[in-house]
């Protein structure tokens, strides 16, 4: 059925729950996972001259890029554990959901595993829906946890 699976995470204990999910789909199909977590680059303009803080940016990415590759490696560690290929990726990104499009594709996915966390009214229109964007421009199924 499913031969390569797609598992974003942001680290979350509700990404976390597509974890064992997705490591046993791939274990009885003998297939693969794919994880992805996206760092947010700094995006934040300088507070004011004189008042930069010496390459604040770079740390910032830095401890993004070292936080997204935590939350891959938890599940790489737990597909291993299991016997299943995972492989992962850490884009650093603004569009997680464009990326994780992208990912599905570049990495010929069959489908994607992810979370998602409910939001609704004021809230999702303030913190809007990146699973609700990945559905929205998936090529390939999705199944959403909740």
């Amino acid at each position: 059925m499913f031969k390569s699976i797609l598992v974003p995470t942001d680290g979350s204990p509700l990404a976390e729950k597509t974890f064992a999910p997705a490591i046993e789909a791939a274990k009885t199909n003998n297939g693969r996972i794919v994880g992805i977590s996206v760092a947010h680059p700094f995006v934040y303009p300088r507070p004011s001259e004189g008042m930069d803080i010496p390459n604040y940016r770079k740390e910032y990415e830095h401890d993004a890029l070292r936080l997204a590759k935590q939350h891959v490696q938890r599940l790489a560690d737990e597909a291993k554990k299991q016997g299943v290929q995972c492989e992962t990726t850490t884009p650093c990104s603004v569009d997680p959901a464009g990326e994780i499009v992208a990912a599905a594709e570049r990495y010929g996915c069959d489908v994607i595993f992810i979370a998602s966390h409910g939001r609704r009214g004021i809230s999702k229109l303030l913190l809007g829906s990146e699973t609700q964007r990945v559905l929205a421009d998936s090529p390939v199924p999705i199944l959403v946890f909740r």
